[in-house]
């Protein structure tokens, strides 16, 4: 009989017993975490325990056990399972990653990564037996491992300290300055018993400390869903408190996505300060708008909030979403769909005919036409077509004080709230002193360290990372317990270069040693030699007919990597390449275009991309940026065109680092239409919204006094 342990975040919480060494007939026990013990022994047989945690179902490894350890056991490169499951054999163990130091003994250990899914099972194997897998995700690593074979895990990286008990404190309904309720389920630290011990009689002697600091975290989502996963910070010594936003599942007032988050934030923190458990610090933890959130309340100047863990985190709403440059984001209907009704409906983000209803005009009717119900925020949206003080107090970026808050910024290349963490990393770069930041940024999506393919792309197999959880941990213990852990000296940003593939350090961002470099738009290529003569490209832009942004809409990311081969072919796309490097070029940051527009309509959209066109023509996209050209000067007061004006638009990229290899080139391309990411300009005064479309002819001035260009961030070459 084999004995299996799974651990999250560093906690034994579960034990399984292979009672055939087959997986046909496996028991299990598993944590109660309000009394720190373990259940009574049953048959393994639902998964929703271990799935709520990892999102991985436990049940069907042990199913698959014996098909891996064969395949693996012959040394195959590239396997795949009866159930069709796609596994790589993992070069040099644990690959190139940025936390070597957890690297464990590649003497005895060997590795396969899962292709081609979200949240893969990574399996270790020695002399062809698998004894480990490990699971990623945005801010937490599962561990399953065969009994005895921690060390030879990231677990080997967590200290063995106790572990506490869960008490649930009750549902509590935190007042507003303005006279709303906000529920608010607080969980404190009881008992604590080792993490490694099952036996009930090795409770610690001695009281826990009366007073403790605390991690909120405030949801729009529901303060039940997914609240299993907070209680690591309960057993780790922290009061936790879940609360749901204004409007949102139990708390009163009206929901207005992100309009009261500042006040509300800074309300709540004055109420956790004021309550016999708390010792007065406040960390927050979470992600998208949970993420947003955070950034809220520190905006406020709040002193009691002393740390945050910001992932994936919202921006303001010109920047990002939902009115990024200006533009009207339809990707993210599905998101709004599914916020119609007081509780979350994930139901309604998933459509087969979102191309039907991302049509429907005008934009006041398009709920209506497709739910049969109005969506009261989405109209109000509406009702500021520019920015304004209904705007303005969403911005948490423009409302920021200069109060700093330790900020541990953890974000993705293909994250479509990655402005979000640009503004964030902008608002350290103006207030941060050295060392009360850090800042991580891989190769994930939205949804965080999760995937080795983004949409069919490789990532790498050193994509992942299981140290996620052991950062944010570390954060938090030196922040609001003051414990000297080191964090404040490990790399201040630590990120992920594609092409190379391998994790990189910097010492702040945007990193100074890279170097801007000019590159010129001239004729179908980018030139480092800006062109004398001034000429021009045109292009007919057909609000019907837009060019496509490659996402599924039900799968709310809009970000990912994609193939554009076959869409560059468009007549309505500009394309501008260089010649075939004869070098890698790494490029780190953002990229900013500086377009000189002409058109024969008042408003116009424009939308760039950043491509790596590998030696066989592939265009794949890394960055993209947009701007609704009458935002050009403001987006407070639009300034429409003239038919004869020739007018300079800047636009600023998604974040990137890319090493373009020797043999690849980069790409730029311009065009004005993004189906399925933003709502088409129409070419008129009345931008996105309006029931009469006209076809724009568009041209980019490139060479002599109008030398559109672009500006790219490149590292120095070794």
């Amino acid at each position: 009989m084999k004995q299996w342990n799974f651990y999250f975040s560093g906690i034994l919480y579960g034990i399984i017993r292979d009672q055939n060494e087959d997986g046909k007939e496996l028991n299990h026990q598993t944590l109660d975490v309000f009394t720190n013990t373990f259940n009574r022994e049953e048959p393994f047989h639902n998964d929703d325990f271990y799935e709520v945690l990892c999102r991985r179902k436990i049940r069907r490894f042990f199913e698959s056990l014996p098909e891996y350890e064969a395949h693996a056991g012959a040394g195959e490169e590239r396997f795949t399972t009866s159930k069709g499951q796609v596994f790589t054999h993992r070069l040099n163990g644990d690959g190139l990653q940025a936390n070597e130091a957890y690297m464990h003994d590649s003497c005895i250990h060997d590795s396969y990564i899962q292709r081609d899914v979200k949240f893969p099972l990574d399996l270790y194997v020695s002399d062809g037996q698998l004894y480990a897998v490990q699971m990623s995700g945005r801010d937490y690593t599962g561990v399953l491992v065969l009994d005895g074979m921690e060390e030879h895990t990231i677990l080997k990286e967590w200290s063995d300290r106790p572990v506490c008990a869960v008490r649930f404190a009750g549902t509590h309904m935190v007042p507003t300055a303005d006279g709303e309720l906000l529920a608010s389920d607080v969980y404190l630290p009881g008992t604590i018993v080792s993490e490694h011990v099952l036996d009930p009689a090795a409770v610690c002697s001695g009281p826990f400390p009366t007073q403790v600091p605390a991690v909120l975290v405030r949801t729009p989502y529901g303060k039940h869903d997914g609240a299993e996963q907070y209680y690591r910070f309960v057993q780790r010594g922290y009061a936790v408190v879940v609360q749901d936003v204004r409007g949102r599942e139990d708390s009163t007032g009206e929901w207005m996505p992100n309009y009261y988050e500042v006040e509300d934030g800074s309300d709540t923190l004055d109420w956790i300060a004021e309550q016999p458990w708390s010792d007065g610090n406040v960390g927050m933890t979470g992600g998208s708008y949970l993420g947003y959130v955070q950034w809220a309340a520190a905006a406020s100047g709040n002193p009691h909030l002393k740390a945050i863990l910001s992932s994936v985190c919202a921006g303001s709403p010109f920047i990002d979403l939902p009115r990024r440059g200006g533009c009207f984001t339809s990707g993210s209907m599905a998101w709004n769909f599914a916020m119609t009704e007081q509780r979350f409906r994930e139901d309604r983000m998933i459509r087969s005919d979102w191309e039907e209803v991302l049509k429907l005009r005008p934009l006041r009717y398009m709920a209506k036409k497709a739910l049969g119900i109005d969506v009261p925020f989405l109209n109000e949206w509406l009702k500021h077509p520019d920015y304004d003080d209904f705007w303005r107090k969403a911005n948490w970026r423009e409302r920021s004080c200069g109060h700093v808050v330790p900020a541990l910024v953890m974000s993705g290349w293909f994250d479509d709230n990655g402005m979000g963490t640009t503004e964030a990393l902008e608002l350290i770069d103006e207030f941060y002193p050295t060392g009360s930041y850090k800042v991580v940024l891989g190769p994930w999506k939205h949804s965080g360290n999760a995937n080795y393919d983004i949409h069919g792309i490789f990532m790498g197999e050193s994509a992942l990372r299981y140290d996620m959880d052991l950062l944010c941990f570390a954060w938090l213990d030196h922040f609001l317990k003051g414990e000297d852990n080191g964090i404040e000296t490990t790399a201040p940003v630590e990120y992920y270069t594609l092409g190379d593939n391998r994790w990189k350090t910097g010492e702040h961002w945007p990193l100074p040693e890279t170097v801007p470099t000019v590159w010129y738009l001239d004729r179908e290529a980018l030139t480092l030699c800006k062109p004398q003569r001034q000429e021009s490209d045109s292009y007919n832009y057909n609000p019907d007919s837009p060019a496509a942004h490659i996402i599924d809409v039900s799968e709310n990311e809009l970000e990912v990597p994609e193939d554009y081969t076959e869409e560059e072919k468009r007549d309505d796309i500009l394309c501008y390449t260089t010649p075939v490097l004869d070098h890698d070029l790494t490029v780190t940051g953002d990229i900013t275009a500086v377009l000189y527009l002409s058109s024969d309509c008042p408003d116009t959209d424009l939308f760039v991309r950043i491509t790596d066109v590998d030696e066989n023509g592939t265009s794949i996209k890394l960055a993209d940026g947009v701007m609704d050209v009458k935002y050009r000067n403001s987006f407070e007061k639009p300034e429409f065109m003239e038919p004869d004006g020739i007018y300079e638009v800047r636009i600023r990229t998604t974040k990137l680092s890319n090493t373009f290899k020797a043999g690849h080139r980069m790409r730029f391309t311009v065009t004005s239409g993004a189906k399925n990411f933003m709502f088409p300009n129409s070419n008129t005064e009345n931008g996105f919204d309006s029931e009469v479309n006209r076809i724009a002819h568009n041209t980019i001035c490139r060479g002599g006094m109008q030398a559109s260009h672009i500006l790219v961030p490149a590292e120095k070459r070794a």
